[in-house]
């Protein structure tokens, strides 16, 4: 559905895309990672005909980017970080003029404006001017506008940027939804996010791919090796100093509460040596379990920003 061949972009001497492909199948869910200035929000207006590539190309549900922009526009629902409103609307006839600039017709679109409306909660403020709700309910109306016409492909930039906790976890529903029915691309600055919304994510770097791989397999592929995380209570520094001891410890990253244990070999001989280490030095175990590398620690660690675990205590 989105296919993407050295897409490069140039502004003047600053290169934002540097020879990026990828490929986004029908029905999957992709996540875009990465640091402020990575080329995710530049990728995406090039693939959603707002922008003009450099270099390379890209087509969108079979339809090109430069060649036939309208036919890419006619597939996607596009939700900018900053999504384009009009404060002077209410949010009915906000949906009601994108409907219209869509060429949404017949006697549905009201009732699938409604259906969009309680789909994404507004329903409380659809009467209201848009100029006066709040940023994470602006947010909603920018992914509302997205969802006009019922596209096949969402290309959605932030789409969690500015809501509260409980608005994060109702859109974050709302989009795992769409898997297998649409196809999405989504950028995100919550990578916990992206880990439980995406089958597959992409990691960019200073206009570069990186690496593209389901979070579960990405964790396999880049973390360093086995992991222990251990809670106690009292005897901190003491434990620490237990743990950086014991035979077979790597090394020893203190947390709030605990550490994070890097383990020479398989975890499961050395988890019982942990506890005793814990228990001897006078702490109060917790918790004990094994730990996988966290998306956080796999996209600091691709792009230059993750720090190794020394076999050392503060």
């Amino acid at each position: 559905m989105i296919e993407a061949a050295g897409l490069t972009r140039d502004f003047g001497a600053t290169r934002a895309l540097d020879d990026l492909s990828f490929r986004v199948d029908a029905g999957e869910i992709v996540g875009f990672l990465g640091p402020n200035g990575a080329g995710k929000t530049t990728a995406m207006r090039i693939l959603t005909c707002t922008l003009p590539p450099s270099a390379g190309g890209a087509t969108v549900a079979g339809c090109d980017v430069v060649a036939d922009p309208d036919g890419v526009r006619a597939q996607v629902g596009f939700m900018p970080e900053n999504a384009p409103l009009y404060p002077e609307m209410t949010v009915d006839e906000t949906l009601d003029f994108v409907a219209a600039l869509k060429g949404v017709a017949g006697p549905g679109r009201r009732a699938g404006l409604a259906d969009i409306v309680e789909r994404v909660g507004l329903g409380e403020v659809r009467h209201r001017l848009v100029g006066n709700l709040s940023k994470g309910y602006r947010q909603r109306v920018g992914l509302a506008q997205a969802l006009v016409g019922d596209p096949a492909i969402l290309i959605l930039d932030e789409p969690s940027a500015g809501l509260d906790p409980h608005q994060i976890v109702e859109v974050r529903e709302l989009i795992r939804g769409f898997r297998g029915h649409k196809t999405v691309l989504l950028s995100s600055h919550i990578l916990n996010e992206v880990s439980l919304i995406c089958g597959r994510v992409l990691i960019l770097d200073r206009g570069r791919l990186m690496t593209e791989e389901a979070p579960a397999a990405l964790s396999r592929a880049v973390d360093r090796g086995p992991r222990v995380e251990i809670l106690w209570d009292g005897a901190r520094e003491a434990v620490l100093a237990a743990l950086a001891a014991t035979p077979g410890v790597d090394g020893v990253e203190a947390q709030e509460g605990g550490a994070l244990v890097a383990c020479a070999g398989e975890t499961s001989a050395l988890r019982p040596l942990l506890a005793r280490a814990v228990l001897e030095s006078g702490g109060e175990l917790q918790r004990l379990g094994d730990r996988d590398a966290s998306l956080e620690e796999l996209f600091l660690r691709l792009t230059g920003g993750g720090a190794a675990i020394r076999k050392e205590t503060p």
